[in-house]
């Protein structure tokens, strides 16, 4: 028996490498010149990871964590009231997350609702585009 030889001949490896360069041509630039919505749409992913993590609390305790306790209940058992009869001992979230602009999510939590939010690009409440407030209220 004859052992073949299969491999990409050159021919083949830069159809390749043209396809791949026409596609990062095409795609990049889009990418690149967006930064701002990238990050709001990072914004809107992480406020609704807050918020399932919010109702896993909920499921588990009954009652979402008052303003005073805030985001940091879902990462260290809170104290002070409500007390958390069953909160996970493994958290609700790895840690303390922040917006794509660095700055802490925003927790209110009132008569069984609660808004987790961030200001956006401008960190000022209100605004348009990508410096609009992100809400878990709006999403």
């Amino acid at each position: 028996m004859k052992a073949s030889n299969h491999g990409f001949t050159l021919i083949e490896i830069m159809v390749v490498v043209v396809i791949l360069g026409v596609l990062s041509a095409l795609i990049v630039p889009n990418v690149i010149s967006r930064p701002d919505e990238a990050r709001a749409a990072a914004a809107k992913l992480g406020v609704q990871q807050i918020g399932n993590a919010l109702e896993y609390y909920r499921l588990d305790n009954g009652f979402y964590p008052s303003s005073d306790q805030g985001l940091e209940a879902l990462v260290n058992q809170p104290a002070g009231f409500p007390e958390p009869k069953n909160w996970n001992e493994e958290g609700y979230l790895g840690n303390m997350p922040e917006d794509p602009w660095g700055e802490p999510y925003l927790y209110f939590s009132e008569d069984r609702t609660v808004d987790v939010y961030t200001f956006g690009a401008d960190r000022q409440e209100g605004g348009e585009g990508v410096d609009a407030d992100i809400r878990l209220s709006d999403l």
